[in-house]
């Protein structure tokens, strides 16, 4: 097996040699992995698909500091045929963390990260000759693709949104829900780790994990599974020094996220502040048996936007992470509204 450091040498994707990639044909496979300067650091971007002429996809992960990039086209092997998806590992997480290191005292804000996102937005026009772009946020990427969209909406086609994520006060509606569940189910271990817990606001960021605990395992009672297949790790972030980057990224980001007394940047997340219109096609894909964004608060969010085309899509036997209905839905999304109007 190769080294990390040749692995992540050989393929840079440096905006310096942006210019000089090949001229992409039709019908031609992209496979591309490597660095690129980003916001005044160098991220990590993937990009994978059966014809480089295909509408780009920019995939914006969860977390944050949860990178799929890790798993190659995993769940997404099937929409190679429609559209080139690149991820890339934001600020703070995966294989940019690894490159970067941040230390505990470096800030991180939703404003960084949509930000570079945009960075990333542009690169990826440039690189494949696109105005533009289809934008997808996942769970915590669907608050960094909303704050995306909202910022410079002419560079996407249309905002796909996965479990998203409204905002801190709003999402934390997850906690009674999952209290009731369990007492319903005589589930008497839970219910006092949950009574426990109390009401948010918390200041300790141990709850947060200890809910979503809660939440995985009452979602396992009434969704599909998601295929083992999906989370192989390639062998490129197998390497002991890529798992523990990866696991470090992983820490940093949460308690950015959380803070060590409730007062990360989730505290201050809240779409409505951002405005109700959008200037672009705004597609919500939810889970009916999502207990950590509840279909219940994306619907209110749903209702309360405008933008020049909406629908939101529920999915029976699909919760918060992904399986087989929820990225089925994903790619009917793509393929039915976006992959004819994305050039």
């Amino acid at each position: 097996m190769p080294s990390l450091r040749a692995i992540l040498l050989a393929p840079l994707l440096a905006a310096s040699v942006a210019h000089a990639a090949p001229a992409c044909k039709p019908g031609q496979p992209v496979e591309e992995s490597g660095f690129v300067k980003i916001g005044g650091i160098e991220q990590w971007v993937t990009v994978s698909g059966d014809d480089c002429t295909n509408p780009v996809l920019l995939y914006v992960h969860g977390g944050p500091g949860n990178p799929t990039s890790v798993f190659g086209a995993g769940p997404y092997a099937s929409w190679r045929k429609h559209v080139t998806v690149a991820q890339w590992d934001q600020r703070g997480s995966g294989m940019t963390w690894g490159r970067n290191r941040p230390g505990e005292e470096v800030p991180l804000s939703v404003e960084q990260i949509r930000d570079d996102g945009i960075e990333v937005t542009r690169y990826l026009a440039q690189r494949f000759g696109k105005r533009k772009v289809i934008l997808l946020g996942s769970s915590w990427g669907s608050m960094v693709g909303i704050h995306m969209a909202k910022q410079r909406p002419q560079l996407f086609c249309a905002y796909v949104g996965v479990a998203q994520m409204v905002g801190y006060h709003e999402n934390m509606s997850t906690w009674g829900t999952v209290l009731e569940r369990a007492r319903v189910a005589g589930d008497a271990a839970t219910v006092a780790q949950l009574e426990a817990l109390g009401p948010p606001p918390w200041t300790n960021p141990r709850n947060f994990g200890i809910v979503r605990r809660a939440v995985r395992k009452y979602e396992a009672q009434t969704s599909d599974p998601t295929p083992a297949a999906w989370f192989q790790v390639l062998p490129q972030y197998a390497t002991p020094q890529a798992k523990a980057d990866y696991t470090d990224g992983e820490d940093y980001s949460f308690l950015k996220f959380v803070g060590w007394k409730g007062d990360g940047m989730a505290s201050t997340t809240d779409l409505y502040r951002l405005g109700t219109h959008y200037e672009l096609p705004v597609y919500l894909v939810q889970g009916k048996e999502d207990l950590l964004t509840e279909p219940q608060v994306t619907r209110r969010f749903f209702e309360a936007i405008t933008a020049p085309d909406k629908a939101l899509f529920e999915v029976a036997r699909a919760g918060h992470d992904p399986n087989a209905p929820l990225i089925d839905a994903q790619k009917r999304v793509l393929t039915e509204r976006l992959e004819w109007r994305c050039d």
